[in-house]
C-alpha cells in the first residue's frame, strides 16, 4: 500500500458538496481515506475570479501506481463536471480540482505528472490543510516539516 496526499479544490457551484463528492469518489475508486483536513475557504491563486475556493487535503492508502492514480483523479474530475484542465499554465474556475501532492517518498517526473507537486510549497491553501493532517511530514527534496514550511510561507 502507498500513502498519498491529494489536494482538492472547488470554486463553482456547491463547493463543499463538490469536495464531499470528490472525497467519496476517491474513497471508492482510489483507496481508503486515512485522514481528511477541514475545508478551508481561500482566494483564487494564480488567476482572477470573483469565486472563492474551498480547499482540503486527504491522505489515502492506495495500490495504484502514479500514472494510474493520475488517470483515476482525472476521471473523477471529469465525472464530477470538470470541463477542462488548465491550459498552458492558465488557471480558471472549476467545479473540482484534484492534485497529487505526495506519493510515499517518491520523486517522479514525467511529461504529465510531477511528484511532489511542483507548486505545493508556494500554496498556503495546500500547506495549511496538509499541516492539519500531517504536520511532521517531510516532503522529499525538503528538510523542513510541513508545519515549518507553512510557518515559513506565512512570514513572507
Amino acid at each position: 500500500m502507498h500513502r498519498i496526499y491529494l489536494g482538492l479544490g472547488s470554486n463553482l457551484g456547491d463547493k463543499e458538496k463538490n469536495l464531499v463528492d470528490g472525497i467519496n469518489e476517491i474513497n471508492s475508486r482510489i483507496g481508503t481515506i486515512e485522514s481528511r483536513s477541514d475545508f478551508l475557504q481561500t482566494i483564487p491563486w494564480g488567476f482572477a475570479s470573483e469565486n472563492m475556493f474551498v480547499n482540503a487535503v486527504v491522505c489515502v492508502l492506495t495500490d495504484l501506481q502514479p500514472m494510474e492514480l493520475l488517470e483515476a483523479t482525472q476521471a473523477i474530475e471529469t465525472d464530477l463536471g470538470r470541463k477542462e484542465k488548465s491550459i498552458d499554465g492558465v488557471y480558471h474556475d472549476r467545479v473540482i480540482d484534484i492534485d497529487i501532492l505526495l506519493y510515499d517518498d517518491l520523486q517522479f517526473v514525467s511529461r504529465r505528472l510531477t511528484i511532489p507537486h511542483p507548486l505545493m510549497l508556494q500554496r498556503e491553501f495546500v500547506l495549511k490543510p496538509l499541516a492539519q493532517i500531517a504536520p511532521s511530514l517531510v516532503v522529499p527534496t525538503q528538510t523542513k516539516t510541513i508545519a515549518q514550511l507553512l510557518s515559513d510561507i506565512n512570514t513572507l
